[in-house]
């Protein structure tokens, strides 16, 4: 009753202190003085736009006195952010000059930062990836359509479908995902699925690189990639949305996905569904990959109201996904594929069948596989406060995760988990005080795992709460603005005693608790520990010229252990590793420095970065041994590792020279490296096992990408928006790995020539009616095995008849996709 009566009286303040406003003006062509029709205008905090008409002239009405962010886009010119600022009830007139240019430096985003700031402002490193950049890549999900934009970001994967984005060399839960700011929850430290998130519905993506532990707390230690869904902007009141499918001939994956939107001023929604299929992929070394087929399934729903008061939205989300697990196991003398028949204790790898080829070319998942569903539902709400506003989220999210892997009882879910979290945020930003900017939050989840009809349980079924509060102040300085704050964090793991005996009915194992312990182990004991700690940051940006400037960052990260980490004991069956946690870990602490010079100049886009990170109490993998140093096998055919703790180093560069030549609006020649470098510094491990113990694991190697793009903005014809493109993605050997126990071993470097085309096609009245995206990747079907694919180690044999060990990644791939807006 109280939140009611606080709720009514912020928002009776928010009407009596605001006065609704009115902007307009026109939008040109900066070197013909030409009008721009179609262009978008949009205000990102308070989700209004609008498009300019014929003449270039468009209007905003209903704004609230105060300062707001005025985005100006187009496709073909450089994006342009103004801040206005405006107060009582004159309407304000604003015009716009755009220039031909692809630069993002003036892109204006809200991860990582207290309200919404452009990305040349902000001290940390951010990246922001379009929907339009998006398309131009097509991939078979969310996390590989964002990686060729971002330098220093990269994914472990198990195939087309499974990615796990990592930063600067660090991934799993040193790596935030959001959905909408919302945190993603979904088991997201295991190796063999990826991110449950509709690659369709997405606008844009921000990765923010480097420890973003101030605003989100624990798991952001490496940086955060946050996932924007489709949301209508403009008023008209229409019904408006896309119809999208694409095709792979690679592994014949169709996607397909209808939205819809509309905005009528007092009330917004969107509607969502997408469906995705894939046989197993191939190459022309392994032919096509047994365990790679996937289908998934995704619907989404949003429902909103903007007021002058502030806004409140509703999002919904289903995701649904079965995914073939890959093993590798092959026959010895032809390199076929071979398939699981029998339990792990009766089966010998060794003579299993081989996979019939109709068998690899079916859509139809095998009996060996995951179910992954992943439900959420949450509030995002903003409330102005005369001049300040308060913004909260609460969301509840479900993963259910099953793993079948009983080839004599397929119907018999090995692993069985259902996560649910409740997540919360809730932040006041408080008015601007002689140009100093501060906010106040606080933020966190609870969340409780349970098994259900499994029969592994690599983990117990536990409870967490977390719970972090921080204060972020920003100030500008004539050229420079200063920028920082500090944070608490706590989170608090629980469980109690887990026993395990054998089910009479199926001989497999279940779960049980006291007092009915009779026959049972006790596989997880009781456990109840709380970790804190304490991070900030603080950065400068100073501007040189109004094109050059300078950022530097010093940053102090805070991540505690996962639930693998510290309690893990059992089989993980979708990775065939049985995993041992440490109970007695500490929280990872990191520092780390970055500096970054940008230039955004008339024909070139400069950007290099250079940062340094020092972890303490790094958390990672070894395999474990007995005393006879032989290693231990728990589950045959299994691996068995168990975590451990020591001191690590990164550090590395990224670089970005982009060139729009003069007198040539049209033509972009693109190019990014990016290096890193990670050093185990434990020098226990390092004497006893020399250089393979020396660098970290999963560290990519030097990765260089070059791309040359002709776009032509004006129509020709029926066609509109014309581009063609031609990149070569080259990665060099990777010598500096984690060697330890064959857990990683040299990757030969290798390049990928890639090209695509495109264009859009209108009507009779100039209005697009349908875009076209056709891509080749991987032209001359190069045969190659990427550092970071955890299907290189997918091997039974130690020697084989044709000299290659581990399954190689995807082949030629031609693809083509149709977007109709409508």
């Amino acid at each position: 009753m109280r939140t009611c009566y606080l709720t009514s009286l912020f928002s009776l303040m928010g009407v009596l202190t605001a006065q609704a406003q009115q902007i307009s003006g026109t939008v040109s062509d900066q070197a013909t003085g030409q009008a721009l029709s179609g262009v978008t205008i949009y205000v990102p905090e308070i989700k209004k736009g609008a498009v300019t008409d014929t003449a270039g002239h468009y209007q905003l009405t209903t704004l609230l006195s105060g300062s707001y962010f005025i985005e100006v886009r187009f496709l073909g010119y450089k994006a342009q952010t103004r801040r206005i600022r405006f107060s009582g009830d004159t309407p304000t007139i604003t015009n716009f000059q755009l220039s031909s240019d692809v630069s993002q430096l003036s892109e204006v985003v809200v991860t990582g930062v207290t309200r919404n700031s452009e990305i040349r402002k902000s001290p940390v490193s951010i990246a922001v990836i379009s929907k339009k950049e998006m398309d131009l890549n097509v991939n078979n999900n969310i996390v590989d359509a964002v990686l060729k934009g971002v330098p220093g970001l990269s994914a472990v994967t198990t195939g087309p479908n499974i990615s796990k984005p990592f930063i600067r060399g660090l991934g799993y839960n040193r790596v935030l995902t959001l959905y909408n700011g919302v945190r993603q929850e979904g088991q997201q430290w295991g190796d063999e699925h990826g991110v449950e998130i509709d690659q369709y519905g997405i606008e844009r993506a921000e990765v923010v690189k480097g420890p973003a532990s101030l605003i989100y707390g624990s798991d952001a230690i490496a940086g955060v990639i946050n996932f924007i869904p489709i949301t209508p902007k403009f008023t008209n009141g229409h019904i408006k949305g896309d119809f999208q499918t694409e095709y792979h001939t690679n592994n014949g994956m169709t996607g397909t996905t209808l939205g819809l939107l509309q905005n009528t001023n007092k009330l917004k929604w969107t509607l969502r569904g997408s469906i995705k299929k894939a046989m197993a992929y191939q190459n022309r070394y392994d032919g096509r990959v047994y365990g790679t087929a996937f289908n998934e399934l995704n619907f989404s729903g949003m429902l909103g109201i903007d007021r002058t008061w502030g806004s409140s939205y509703v999002y919904a989300t289903a995701y649904e996904n079965l995914q073939e697990i890959p093993d590798g196991s092959r026959d010895s003398l032809s390199r076929k594929f071979t398939r699981q028949v029998q339990e792990s204790g009766n089966d010998d790898i060794k003579n299993r069948p081989v996979v019939p080829d109709a068998e690899l070319r079916s859509y139809s998942i095998n009996p060996l596989h995951q179910h992954i569903q992943h439900y959420r539902i949450y509030a995002r709400n903003r409330l102005v406060i005369g001049k300040g506003e308060l913004t909260g989220i609460v969301g509840l999210q479900q993963s259910v995760r099953r793993e079948y892997n009983h080839p004599t009882l397929p119907e018999q879910a090995g692993l069985y988990v259902v996560l649910n979290t409740l997540n919360y945020d809730l932040k006041y930003n408080f008015p601007d005080w002689k140009g100093v900017e501060a906010t106040l939050g606080v933020n966190g989840m609870s969340q409780h795992n349970q098994h259900r009809n499994g029969t592994d349980f690599p983990i117990p079924n536990y409870r967490l709460f977390d719970i972090g509060s921080y204060v972020f102040l920003k100030k500008s300085l004539g050229r420079a603005e200063v920028s920082g704050g500090i944070r608490y964090d706590t989170r608090a793991w629980n469980w109690g005693d887990f026993y395990v005996r054998t089910n009479p009915k199926n001989g497999f194992g279940q779960p049980t608790f006291a007092p009915d312990t009779a026959g049972a182990t006790l596989q997880f004991p009781s456990y109840r520990k709380t970790f804190t700690g304490m991070s900030g940051s603080i950065g400068l940006t100073y501007n040189l010229s109004e094109r050059v400037l300078l950022k530097t960052n010093l940053a102090r990260g805070y991540r505690a252990p996962n639930i693998t980490e510290i309690g893990s004991n059992g089989l993980d069956p979708g990775a065939h590793i049985v995993y041992l946690g440490n109970r007695n870990f500490k929280p990872e602490f990191s520092l780390q420095a970055d500096v970054a010079f940008l230039a955004n100049l008339l024909a070139w886009d400069i950007s290099v970065e250079l940062f340094t990170n020092t972890i303490q109490n790094y958390i990672y993998q070894a395999r474990l041994y007995d005393a006879n140093n032989r290693p231990v096998v728990i589950v045959p055919g299994n691996f068995t590792y168990q975590y451990q703790q020591s001191k690590a180093h990164l550090y590395g560069t990224e670089l970005s020279v982009n060139y729009h030549p003069p007198g040539l609006s049209w033509l972009a020649v693109n190019n990014s490296l990016s290096f890193i470098r990670g050093l185990n510094l434990n020098d226990k491990l390092i004497d006893l096992n020399g250089d393979a113990a020396r660098y970290l694991p999963f560290i990519p190697p030097l990765h260089t990408r070059s791309e040359l793009r002709a776009t032509v903005s004006r129509q020709v014809g029926p066609f509109t928006n014309a581009y063609a493109r031609a990149e070569v993605d080259a990665y060099g050997d990777q010598a500096k790995f984690y060697g330890v126990d064959q857990t990683e071993t040299f990757t030969a470097g290798y390049a990928l020539l890639n090209v695509g085309f495109g264009s859009g096609i209108s009507n009779g009245n100039g209005r697009e009616v349908v875009r076209l995206f056709f891509q080749m990747d991987n032209v001359f079907d190069k045969a190659y095995q990427s550092h970071l694919n955890r299907l290189k180690y997918f091997e039974y044999y130690a020697a084989s008849p044709t000299g290659r060990s581990g399954i190689f990644n995807m082949g030629r791939n031609f693809s083509a996709k149709i977007i109709v807006p409508f």
